[in-house]
């Protein structure tokens, strides 16, 4: 089977498009998603990526988007895959806002004023939100887990359970360490205590409305970042009093910066919204086996190069506001 993919990232985390509506591209047989995704992002011998977007048709919004982890599992919702898929569908549809249905909703990406200098930003809403831990699912004692600890990952930590709508844990720490970040994720990704999985974020605070943000991906480990953990994570500081709501809150994480608008607490069915780059980094088409096991031929490449050096100075200015934190 032949296949055009377009490589595209959200503030670093990185996912291959197959757009299944494009005259020349098959419709990928159901059964085999979860193998070709573990083939393409494979970054040894396959594309590499953080996950697959599939670009689908819809009877009820724009476009519909599934997202798939390289270890095959499909995830709920991606908060930076959503913004690529949504600059994707706009463009495509030629429209300034699209509708695309994910698996628990029904979410508008827009074009947005830009985050930085050169950056074409995409504005996300990401939810719905809830606070109630059989949700994730999550195995406690009370319908609500907010600022509890958790024994299994430490007796120091602290932990808020949330779905945005993917399951999220989020602790507020001073400093983040990448060990603890990596420990913590691989053992709740392996505990009763989370059934289906869960990702964990550590914020540490960077100033007024500025946080860091390290996120252990379930299905896929520590990545440049995570879109719904990033708006996990805005919430939860607003939660924590360490930022503030209804104002821009700028995140900052290994793979570059977005910023999120967090609306008041007191409001109900709402959602953060998510802003940042959708980077085309190139395009090619690749051919692969029935059995969709191995690349068998890979075409030439296009590559963005405006669009690359574009997010390079960004990164460059985030690093400049991380420092040493990683």
């Amino acid at each position: 089977m032949k296949l055009n993919i377009l490589k595209c990232h959200g503030s670093g985390n990185d996912f291959i498009l197959i757009d299944e509506v494009a005259e020349g591209n098959e419709i990928i047989p159901e059964h085999s998603r979860a193998d070709l995704s573990r083939l393409l992002c494979n970054r040894q011998t396959g594309i590499g990526a953080d996950g697959i977007l599939f670009y689908m048709p819809s009877d009820i919004a724009d476009c519909q988007m599934r997202m798939f982890n390289p270890d095959g599992s499909e995830a709920e919702m991606c908060g930076n895959g959503l913004r690529c898929i949504g600059r994707y569908g706009a463009e495509k549809l030629m429209k300034n806002s699209v509708t695309v249905e994910t698996m628990k909703s029904n979410l508008i990406v827009s074009s947005g004023k830009p985050i930085f200098e050169g950056i074409q930003t995409f504005e996300a809403e990401i939810g719905p939100i809830s606070l109630t831990a059989s949700s994730l699912p999550m195995l406690a004692d009370s319908e609500t887990f907010c600022n509890q600890s958790i024994p299994e990952l430490s007796d120091q930590l602290t932990f808020t359970a949330l779905t945005i709508p993917n399951p999220h844990i989020v602790t507020v720490v001073d400093q983040i360490k990448t060990d603890l970040v990596n420990q913590c994720g691989r053992i709740a990704n392996n505990c009763s205590r989370f059934p289906n999985g869960v990702n964990v974020s550590f914020v540490q605070s960077l100033g007024i409305n500025k946080i860091f943000v390290m996120t252990y991906e379930r299905g896929v480990g520590i990545t440049y970042s995570c879109g719904t953990a990033m708006s996990a994570s805005s919430y939860v500081s607003v939660m924590n009093h360490i930022t503030n709501p209804q104002e821009p809150i700028y995140i900052f994480n290994k793979g570059g910066m977005v910023c999120c608008d967090v609306p008041a607490l007191t409001q109900k069915n709402h959602h953060v919204v998510l802003k940042g780059n959708a980077t085309f980094v190139f395009e090619t088409a690749i051919e692969v086996d029935e059995g969709f096991k191995t690349i068998e031929k890979q075409y030439d490449v296009k590559t963005n190069h405006d669009e690359i050096n574009a997010y390079a100075n960004l990164q460059n200015y985030a690093q400049s506001v991380i420092g040493g934190i990683v």
